[in-house]
């Protein structure tokens, strides 16, 4: 039986599970995403990724983007097409129970639950300095990200993985996870989300990425989880564009210039140091950090901060 599937995401991570959808042949009814919204300095009204990428490859589907799912005649309307199953990948809204009881509705959450439930567990797996990630298809009930687990896949984190390489690789693993599952679904077993191991993660806030140059390592782990937004600047507003970890052992005073390479500088945190390549700042153009310190006449034992 060809299963008919009723989809639910708006950024790149849902479409590259919608993606691999398609591929396999299964019966798109519809797309519910996010409303289009003003983006940039000219507030352009832009949609998101997923419609676009229906709309430019002319995936004969109706789309929907109500501003709530509790919206009058939208469960009639997700009624009518009889779904077989209700896919939910990074959708942004919480389904009502209305909804949830008209077909079995299986959330991509691209963490390994029940850590990290919420909005940002990509960039929490990489604040903590996990080990390893994943996604788990889970039943959505009531409750946020607290249904029972219906399987997972495993990522090892490789010190060169960031944020933006975690959202790509996990979307794939998700991609192919949902396959899995509906392909086994009559012989899986779910399993309940053991409770005493919840955390949760919210929203990111652009302040979470003011920073002190306190710990290195905390430093660059921050710098991995909010590279895409909203990077790391300090009080000053002098923004950090690209960094490394130096060594995580000495001590010092903090923003203190400690080498001044070719292509850029070491900067002392108050525990161990980091290699500092672009700096912005405010209402300005990023630059080489060698060229910034030459031009606010910093030297060798000057403070950035």
């Amino acid at each position: 039986m060809n299963k008919k599937i009723i989809f639910m995401g708006t950024p790149e991570y849902a479409t590259v599970i919608l993606k691999e959808l398609v591929k396999q042949n299964y019966e798109l009814q519809a797309l519910f995403t996010q409303a289009d919204k003003k983006v940039g300095r000219k507030q352009i009204l832009t949609a998101p990724h997923i419609k676009q990428y229906v709309i430019d490859e002319q995936i004969n589907i109706p789309i929907y983007q109500p501003e709530t799912l509790r919206q009058e005649g939208l469960k009639e309307i997700i009624q009518s097409f009889n779904p077989d199953f209700i896919i939910v990948a990074a959708y942004g809204q919480i389904l009502p129970q209305n909804i949830l009881d008209i077909a079995p509705c299986i959330n991509l959450h691209a963490s390994l639950l029940p850590l990290y439930r919420g909005a940002s567990p990509i960039q929490q797996c990489l604040l903590n300095a996990d080990e390893y990630t994943g996604v788990t298809a889970m039943y959505m009930e009531a409750g946020l990200d607290s249904g029972d687990i219906i399987g997972l896949k495993y990522l090892k984190i490789q010190d060169e993985m960031d944020v933006e390489y975690l959202f790509d690789k996990l979307a794939y693993i998700a991609a192919s996870l949902i396959v899995d599952v509906l392909e086994n679904f009559s012989n899986i077993k779910e399993v309940q989300q053991n409770n005493t191991k919840v955390s949760h993660c919210g929203k990111i806030k652009k302040e979470d990425g003011e920073v002190l140059l306190d710990n290195a390592f905390s430093l660059v782990q921050k710098y991995k989880a909010f590279k895409f937004w909203p990077g790391l600047f300090l009080e000053n507003g002098l923004k950090l564009k690209d960094l490394s970890l130096c060594e995580t052992e000495s001590e010092n005073i903090a923003g203190t210039i400690l080498d001044i390479q070719k292509d850029k500088i070491v900067i002392a945190c108050t525990k161990g140091s980091i290699n500092l390549t672009m700096i912005q700042q405010p209402s300005k153009k990023a630059i080489l950090a060698t060229d910034y310190i030459r031009g606010q006449r910093l030297e060798l034992g000057n403070t950035l901060s």
